[in-house]
């Protein structure tokens, strides 16, 4: 198997600039050879007034603020963006948010002392489920057969569980971290990315809804007690109660230029954030990938699917960004 992925590594077509493969999910070539993702990051640093956006994002929040229980909801997993977005929204734009975290029973144990750091020194609400351990292993597996990833109960979780929150408690903001046009194509840095119904099935669940799980449990597993009470919080919520309470779920990158790298030194030098050690990672990289325990196993899985690791979008990121 393995001089079998070495030699379809051998015959990929890549971006000319950053060398991302073709493999990548939706990335397309322009006439010079440059991926997509290369040009949304064009857009970003050359297209974009940012002045303007931040205006736009000060008015969106005064829009809520002080108007609920709480200005905002921000998910939250202790990693290096969901750190910065609420750091910056605390510090930066002085908001009352309700932090709200999927936890998928993935945290290695620095990550969740990243976690009780940054939410002592903020001062914020927080507020954390996780899932029923037996129905997560469930999960894995089907992922795994079905799909080669084993991650779709958290993906879901991390983006469901967030919006059901906003409707019990009637918070309608949802503030997020960087926009998918950071590193994929599926939106442009030059339309407005809501990170809402459209996006989630588009690419976070993996093209499985909680229904298809149902019957992937019953027909691959036997489980016949499982049902969608269960998948509640991997399930979004209907458009109808979204509307009912006016709900807005954006990209904080939407309106300020992301720069991972930059974010790193700010919530290590305010926060006391750390860094770690994962499998497959470069020591230059610390920041990445940080929260879960199986993330080695989720990039070698990738690999034998994509024909690229982790290491390999980590430098097309530094390319794109000038480093």
């Amino acid at each position: 198997m393995s001089e079998r992925v070495v030699n379809n590594i051998k015959d990929l077509v890549r971006c000319s600039r950053c060398v991302m493969p073709e493999t990548q999910e939706f990335i397309v070539f322009d006439a010079q050879g440059v991926c997509s993702t290369c040009r949304n990051i064009d857009i970003k640093h050359q297209m974009i007034d940012w002045s303007a956006k931040k205006k736009e994002f000060q008015d969106l929040l005064d829009r809520y603020r002080g108007k609920y229980e709480y200005d905002c909801i921000v998910p939250f997993s202790g990693g290096k963006d969901s750190t910065y977005q609420v750091y910056s929204l605390v510090r930066d734009y002085g908001v009352k948010p309700l932090v709200v975290s999927y936890d998928h029973h993935m945290f290695r144990p620095n990550t969740v002392r990243n976690r009780e750091k940054t939410l002592k020194k903020l001062g914020v609400d927080f507020l954390s489920y996780r899932t029923d351990w037996r129905l997560v292993k469930k999960f894995m597996r089907i992922g795994l057969e079905r799909k080669g990833n084993i991650y779709w109960y958290e993906e879901t979780g991390i983006f469901a569980f967030p919006m059901h929150m906003a409707i019990k408690l009637n918070v309608p903001l949802v503030i997020w971290g960087e926009p998918s046009a950071e590193y994929t194509n599926y939106y442009s840095y030059d339309e407005p990315e809501e990170v809402d119904e459209t996006r989630f099935n588009m690419f976070v669940n993996l093209g499985i809804t909680a229904e298809d799980m149902i019957g992937f449990l019953r027909d691959d597993l036997g489980d016949m007690q499982t049902t969608m009470r269960d998948l509640k919080f991997h399930t979004y919520p209907s458009r109808e109660r979204l509307k009912e309470i006016g709900c807005r779920s954006v990209c904080l990158g939407s309106y300020q230029p992301w720069d991972v790298k930059r974010h790193v030194d700010i919530i290590k030098r305010e926060l006391g954030w750390q860094g770690d050690t994962v499998e497959g990672v470069a020591p230059g990289y610390d920041y990445e990938k940080i929260e879960d325990m199986l993330q080695g196993v989720q990039d070698y899985l990738k690999f034998i699917k994509r024909g690229y690791g982790r290491m390999s979008h980590l430098a097309s990121i530094d390319i794109r960004n000038g480093r």
